[in-house]
């Protein structure tokens, strides 16, 4: 089957309604995206827990996807009509046929963590058999471990993690960062995450990566107290967990925070401060890892 693409943008307040016209015209799929993306203006949007709605892009481009066989014209004509607009200016592109899995998987590539540690995309070999590579299947859900949040975790585990301490991975998502603790030596590790196919995921990752670790919702979790926490989140619900995983962390032990802004950085610190002697660990592409021992009750 071949397709035809058609590019318009489109102001903040109607974008979302042009995307739902142009899916009842016929699109099989419309992505709205910031129209200056790439550029010097582009604007990330980061929803948080308990943020009141995130202010949309001020101009979004939105691309939608139909069959060659339809007269996209005519379907843009319709959805105008819907919303009582004029058509807006637009640009149509003829779209080949393809293997998409194919090309989707020429996208990964083994990618190096650290000295000793790689993330392997199922399908292909690993680059250093001697290393401590993770097999992930990036079609899978919950992420491929290359976002920066995910990387300075990994890293963090593969230079301090030692033999045998406990790990909770809280927030596990894919499961990478307990699969990578167990691989790299740690003794008992575990997932949590509020989303059942996360831990679906989770556990059918550490089934092909041969490793043993405990995945489950964190209402499940016995009390226990773990050597190493983990938690790979947003800022807001890193600072409303702050008293539940610093009750996890064992005296001395570490607590390690990712999926924090730069600007956000300061106030997520305080807010483990009562417990924690905690600064930033590393940082990469706008996003900072806190680092923190736990102190003496």
């Amino acid at each position: 089957m071949s397709y035809r693409a058609l590019c318009f943008d489109a102001s903040a307040h109607s974008a979302e309604r042009w995307a739902d016209a142009l899916l009842a015209a016929g699109a099989l799929s419309v992505d709205v995206a910031d129209a200056h993306a790439g550029t010097p203006s582009e604007r990330p949007l980061y929803g948080e827990p308990g943020e009141s709605e995130v202010a949309p892009w001020p101009i979004s481009r939105l691309v939608a996807l139909f069959d060659a066989s339809l007269d996209v014209e005519a379907a843009l004509t319709r959805a105008a009509a819907g919303l009582d607009e004029p058509a807006p200016a637009h640009s149509l592109a003829a779209i080949a046929d393809a293997d998409w899995v194919r090309e989707a998987q020429a996208q990964f590539a083994p990618l190096r963590v650290s000295e000793r540690l790689w993330i392997v995309p199922s399908w292909r070999d690993p680059v250093d058999a001697a290393a401590i590579n993770i097999r992930l299947d990036p079609g899978r859900a919950f992420g491929t471990g290359s976002h920066a949040t995910t990387l300075l975790c990994l890293r963090w585990l593969a230079e301090n993690l030692t033999a045998n301490a406990s790990v909770l991975d809280y927030g596990c998502g894919s499961g990478i960062l307990a699969i990578a603790a167990a691989k790299l030596g740690a003794g008992r590790v575990a997932g949590v995450d509020v989303d059942p196919q996360a831990i679906d995921a989770s556990q059918a990752n550490a089934a092909a990566n041969g490793v043993v670790a405990e995945f489950g919702v964190p209402d499940a979790l016995p009390p226990q107290r773990f050597d190493v926490v983990v938690a790979n989140i947003l800022a807001n619900a890193l600072e409303i967990l702050a008293p539940l995983l610093a009750a996890r962390v064992g005296a001395g032990g570490h607590v390690v925070l990712s999926g924090i802004l730069e600007s956000q950085a300061d106030h997520v610190a305080a807010s483990y401060g009562r417990w924690f002697n905690i600064t930033p660990w590393g940082s990469a592409d706008g996003w900072v890892a806190l680092a923190g021992v736990r102190l003496a009750a």
